[in-house]
């Protein structure tokens, strides 16, 4: 197998396709709209999405910082051969769609300044540091791509919730920040994404889990909650009202200690995401 080039196929796929379980949605959210602006707003948007599907566009101009997250089974080994395939795919892959140029130059202060302005090669838009799930099934390796958009970057939160023994004063305090982050995302129907653990780190990467393994056809009873509740907001399509908020959300609960704290993670996704392909090794 030439994983380099399916790797490369992989960032393209999530650039510019839509997952079957998110057309669904859209298009049931399309019938169920009593708001005449909301409604015209998630036909575009599904225009969009099939444009782009057929042309091998990018959904959005912002196309994103890839995230890997690589799903293993305990009969099967990853090696730094692969890992250089990925990277490899990677940059190919933002090469070929292509991808906005996005990559700062410089040392870690001109970074953070953007003093010494952006490199011209797409590619160049290096991925995030990639994390390693476990999987049930020993024979599993799984290579998953996620593009993450600016947007939704700056209006996502992690931190503490003391949690007093309830499900449901955690989950109603994320409810709360997904309300106000959605009122000014712009880009809505959202796809929430919740990460509920121990640590910053280890909440953050539950999020990311929640928009890989999630399915919008397959909702949890939590799921449908918070999407229930965000859809009561009306902020709707774009901020234009009506009943479509969000399409769905995704959540993902990891291990938890003996502490009177839960850390959770928030994503309110815009509505090109989750943008996200599987590689099956």
């Amino acid at each position: 197998m030439d994983i380099v080039n399916k790797v490369s196929d992989c960032i393209i796929e999530a650039s510019t396709s839509l997952s079957d379980d998110k057309k669904n949605a859209l298009k049931k959210a399309i019938e169920n709209e009593t708001n005449d602006n909301s409604r015209w707003a998630l036909q575009q948007i599904l225009q969009n999405y099939e444009v782009a599907q057929k042309t091998k566009f990018p959904l959005c101009d912002d196309t994103g910082i890839p995230h890997v997250v690589i799903e293993l089974g305990k009969d099967r080994q990853i090696t730094s051969d692969l890992i250089s395939q990925i990277n490899d795919g990677i940059y190919q892959g933002l090469n070929k769609l292509p991808a906005r140029p996005m990559a700062v130059k410089g040392n870690a202060i001109e970074r953070i300044e953007q003093s010494k302005g952006l490199f011209d090669d797409p590619g160049l838009m290096k991925p995030a540091s990639f994390l390693i799930d476990n999987s049930e099934n020993p024979d599993t390796l799984n290579i998953h791509f996620l593009l993450q958009g600016g947007g939704p970057e700056i209006r996502a939160k992690t931190y503490r919730v003391y949690h007093k023994r309830s499900f449901d004063i955690v989950i109603n305090e994320a409810i709360g920040w997904l309300k106000d982050s959605l009122k000014l995302l712009g880009c809505t129907p959202s796809i929430p994404a919740i990460g509920i653990g121990r640590s910053h780190y280890e909440a953050s990467s539950l999020m990311l889990k929640a928009m890989i393994y999630g399915n919008l056809d397959n909702l949890t009873k939590e799921e449908k909650y918070v999407t229930h509740k965000l859809n009561e907001t009306h902020i709707g399509p774009l901020g234009f009202g009506g009943n479509t908020t969000v399409l769905g959300s995704f959540i993902r609960i990891g291990n938890q200690r003996a502490s009177g704290v839960r850390i959770v993670s928030v994503r309110p996704a815009c509505f090109v995401e989750p943008r996200k392909s599987t590689l099956l090794l």
